[in-house]
C-alpha cells in the first residue's frame, strides 16, 4: 500500500508560501487515504504555476499546453478507464483560454476530477489581471482597476449542470483533502475550485482575507447540497466565499450514456493488423 512519500516527486519551486503547496499536500493525502497506487493515477496539468503540479505529484503526469488539460485528461480516461485521472490548472488556464473545454467537460460528464488553483491573478507572468480578478482590482494590466466582470466558476458550473461542485481553501488542508477524496470517489466529472493565494503578486486575496471571510457549508443550518437552485442562491449571496462540497448529484457518465460504447479502454485493445488488412489499408492511399 502506498504511503505519503510515494506521492512525492520533484522538489517544488513555487514561491515560499504559495497556496499551491497546500493543494499538492491535500491531493497527496487524499490519494493515500483512498489507497490509490501511484501507477494507477495520472495528473494532467496546464500552463502556469499550477501546471507544475504534475511534476511534483508522484504519479504518471502530463504537462499540456495552455488551457488544454481537460481534453487531454478526458482522452487519457477514455484510453484506460482503470486509471484515476486528475486534471489541474489555474484560473487563467481554466477560465480564460480553457473556458470552453470546462463547459463541455461538465456537459460530457466523463469520470475525471478537475482541480483549479484560483489565485485571482496571472502569477507565472508576474501579476496581470486574470479571468477571476475582482472588479476594481489593481494589477499590471489594469493600473486603474479591472473594469471587466469576473468569471464566476461556481455559478457557471451550477447552471451548466455539473454533477459535483466543491470549493476549498489551500490554507485548510484537512478540509481540502476530504473534499478531494469525495471528488475522486464521485462517478462523473468533479469540479473543485480552490482558493490558492498568490503571496507574491496578489496582496488583496490573501490567506488572512480568506481565513476571515470563507465559511464552511457544514456550518450552515439546513444546507442542502442536492438542491441546485438553493445552492446557486447561497453561493451568490455569499459572494462565492463558501467551502466544502457545495452540490452533488448522480447522473449517468459519458461512458454509460453512449449506446454500445466499448467497456474496454483503447489502451487495452488489440491494435495489430493482419497482412490482408494491412494491404487493404495501403491500397486506399496508393
Amino acid at each position: 500500500m502506498a504511503v505519503l512519500a510515494d506521492y512525492k516527486a520533484e522538489k517544488p519551486t513555487w514561491c515560499p508560501g504559495c497556496g499551491d503547496f497546500g493543494v499538492l499536500n491535500a491531493l497527496q493525502r487524499a490519494a493515500v487515504d483512498l489507497a490509490l497506487d501511484p501507477e494507477e493515477m495520472v495528473v494532467v496539468s496546464g500552463i502556469g504555476c499550477s501546471g507544475k503540479l504534475s511534476a511534483y505529484f508522484g504519479s504518471y503526469g502530463l504537462h499540456t499546453i495552455h488551457g488544454r488539460s481537460l481534453p487531454t485528461a478526458q482522452g487519457v480516461k477514455m484510453a484506460n478507464r482503470d486509471l484515476t485521472v486528475v486534471a489541474a490548472g489555474g484560473d487563467g488556464d481554466g477560465f480564460g483560454i480553457g473556458l470552453g473545454h470546462f463547459i463541455h467537460a461538465m456537459r460530457r460528464n466523463i469520470d475525471i476530477t478537475y482541480l483549479v488553483m484560483d489565485n485571482h491573478i496571472y502569477g507565472l507572468t508576474t501579476g496581470q489581471t486574470s479571468p477571476t480578478s475582482d472588479h476594481g482590482m489593481v494589477t499590471k494590466t489594469a493600473p486603474k482597476g479591472a473594469v471587466e466582470e469576473p468569471v464566476h466558476p461556481l455559478e457557471l458550473a451550477l447552471v451548466t449542470g455539473c454533477g459535483f461542485i466543491a470549493q476549498g481553501f489551500s490554507g485548510d488542508i484537512a478540509q481540502l483533502s476530504q473534499i478531494i477524496k469525495r471528488a475522486i470517489a464521485h462517478k462523473g466529472f468533479s469540479f473543485v475550485n480552490i482558493y490558492s493565494p498568490c503571496v507574491t503578486y496578489n496582496k488583496q486575496n490573501t490567506y488572512e482575507f480568506y481565513k476571515g471571510n470563507v465559511k464552511k457549508v457544514e456550518e450552515i443550518d439546513g444546507y442542502d447540497a442536492t438542491n441546485r437552485f438553493a445552492v446557486l442562491q447561497q453561493v451568490s449571496e455569499a459572494h462565492a466565499l463558501l467551502t466544502g462540497v457545495l452540490y452533488e448529484a448522480e447522473r449517468p457518465t459519458f461512458e454509460q450514456s453512449v449506446p454500445r460504447f466499448a467497456t474496454t479502454g483503447l489502451s487495452q485493445l488489440e491494435h495489430r493488423l493482419d497482412a490482408k488488412d494491412y494491404e487493404r489499408l495501403l491500397a486506399d492511399f496508393r
